[in-house]
């Protein structure tokens, strides 16, 4: 198998990484406890401001997206969880809700499509929860929901916090953590920020903070008091990937240069409709319907006969051409995934 070159690595995550930041990966360490850590952090903290579309501090973990779905868990939710369930991930938030010892109300929707919210309207007011967790781009489906909206009309409803997994969104189409009233957005750094693997934002709000300050199992790895206090005063709540934390600084340098989140945006926009275009001549069907449709993933039906394992063009052909792009999640074998995340 070959390796691909620079802009022929199609899966969802890990993404393509640049050379140049792979190579300010290479400097020496620093101590995490050194003045020299806290000039980094400050330094890259207006810019994950301006990237996450927030006045919040922005956290950075060392550790999987996984991790920081856990720190929404344990942080913020009481007792009963209402989760979205639209595929792979969203399953997994849900999953993570009872393996945290929380009670977890499910909402399901068929693969491909939506939570609509008249839906959420209508399951709030039948089951009251304290919480509800939903992936904004379901990369297994290909699916974008509706964020804004969804968090809108749990604001309807008393002390109900909105957990928002933006693992796949987040650098590659509009997040308004602030705007649209999220209580805890996170991502993870090999999505559409093009980082290697290890590193996971996020963005809580005051209430969610203050919610994880009466709740006694919030844990401490993931403790989100701890992770507020210490990104204030930019420090690491723990030893950090040093490297990681480099690729940041740089990788943050290039998308300014490049114009800012909004030609990141604009640029992931064009990518999905090329691949729309695309579908469109030669027959070949979306799994999410039009305006639902991810930025950064597209999920396809193959047509009958055909497997994800070979794919539209065929893996001998992506061996040949120097490619790699993604299968289908273990739920189907029909969809079939190519990724326009972190594209350069």
């Amino acid at each position: 198998m070959t390796t691909p070159a620079f802009g022929r690595f199609f899966l969802p995550g890990p993404t393509d990484v640049h050379p140049d930041v792979l190579t300010a990966m290479q400097r020496p360490m620093i101590g995490h406890r050194s003045s020299a850590m806290e000039a980094l952090l400050q330094g890259v903290a207006p810019r994950l401001a301006t990237l996450c579309r927030t006045s919040r501090p922005v956290l950075i973990g060392t550790t999987s997206a996984t991790g920081f779905m856990e720190l929404a868990v344990r942080n913020g939710i009481r007792r009963r969880a209402l989760s979205l369930v639209n595929g792979a991930f969203s399953e997994r938030f849900a999953k993570l809700v009872r393996a945290a010892g929380k009670e977890c109300v499910r909402l399901d929707v068929p693969l491909g499509c939506a939570v609509e919210p008249d839906m959420l309207r209508d399951a709030l007011r039948r089951t009251p929860v304290d919480a509800v967790t939903v992936v904004h781009s379901e990369t297994s489906t290909g699916v974008l929901q509706d964020v804004a909206g969804l968090a809108a009309v749990a604001r309807e409803f008393d002390d109900v916090l909105v957990l928002v997994d933006a693992v796949t969104s987040l650098a590659g189409s509009p997040v308004e953590p602030d705007a649209w009233g999220f209580d805890f957005a996170f991502t993870g750094s090999q999505k559409a920020l093009a980082l290697p693997p290890g590193l996971a934002l996020g963005v809580a709000s005051q209430r969610m903070l203050e919610r994880a300050k009466t709740l006694p199992d919030r844990g401490l790895y993931f403790d989100l008091v701890a992770f507020e206090e210490a990104t204030r005063k930019f420090q690491p709540t723990n030893t950090p990937a040093v490297s990681l934390l480099y690729a940041l600084e740089t990788q943050l340098a290039r998308i300014e240069r490049e114009g800012g989140i909004e030609a990141r945006w604009r640029r992931h926009d064009a990518m999905r409709q090329r691949v729309e275009t695309w579908s469109e001549e030669r027959g070949v069907a979306f799994l999410p319907r039009e305006g639902r449709r991810s930025w950064t993933v597209s999920c396809l039906k193959l047509r009958e006969g055909q497997s994800a394992k070979v794919g539209v063009a065929g893996g001998r052909l992506d061996d040949r051409l120097g490619l790699r792009r993604a299968q289908g999640l273990d739920h189907t074998d029909r969809p079939h995934g190519r990724s326009h995340a972190g594209r350069p």
